[in-house]
């Protein structure tokens, strides 16, 4: 790779929703996103599909869009049709799992507001108080439809900024 071909970051988080208008209005209101661009339904061939995205024939892209929440990379929705068999979302300890962290102001109050909003929360906010991670509040909640997705703010420096030079970027820290 060329120094002219640099990798600059993340650009979007792509994932598949059961019902689009249920996902955009959930992220909506607990998240305050804004839908950036709407695709709606992708009309190309089985062909297309199998070998640009790698999914079974019959399989059809229903609704497309891009939301954006603060700063950061988007995220981009998918609702497809033409999925035959049981649909279940991994756990987090299943291989392919995976959340999405969303840097607020201050996780407790925010917490408090999506409770009383009757989002699924798990236990928490939880402060982690040694480590590399020390000062950093964190909880998971669900979404309508199971998907795994945290808040995290900071109460401090992370443990690990003591002791190296690199730091994580954050929507907090582009300030």
């Amino acid at each position: 790779m060329t120094m002219s071909s640099r990798i600059l970051g993340l650009h979007h988080i792509g994932f598949t929703v059961p019902d689009m208008e249920q996902a955009v209005a959930f992220f909506s209101d607990v998240f305050r996103a804004v839908t950036v661009i709407e695709c709606g339904s992708v009309d190309v061939n089985d062909e297309f599909m199998a070998k640009h995205l790698g999914v079974p024939q019959g399989v059809k892209i229903a609704d497309q869009r891009l939301i954006q929440i603060g700063r950061g990379g988007s995220l981009e929705l998918f609702e497809y049709t033409g999925v035959s068999g049981e649909q279940r979302l991994k756990h987090n300890g299943e291989v392919g799992a995976m959340h999405i962290a969303f840097e607020v102001d201050d996780a407790y109050e925010v917490a408090e507001r999506m409770r009383d909003s009757g989002v699924d929360l798990l236990d928490g906010p939880t402060l982690i108080d040694s480590g590399p991670l020390q000062n950093l509040v964190w909880l998971y909640l669900r979404s309508p439809w199971g998907q795994f997705l945290e808040i995290v703010s900071t109460k401090g420096p992370l443990g690990y900024e003591e002791n190296q030079g690199t730091k994580l970027w954050t929507p907090f820290s582009s300030d």
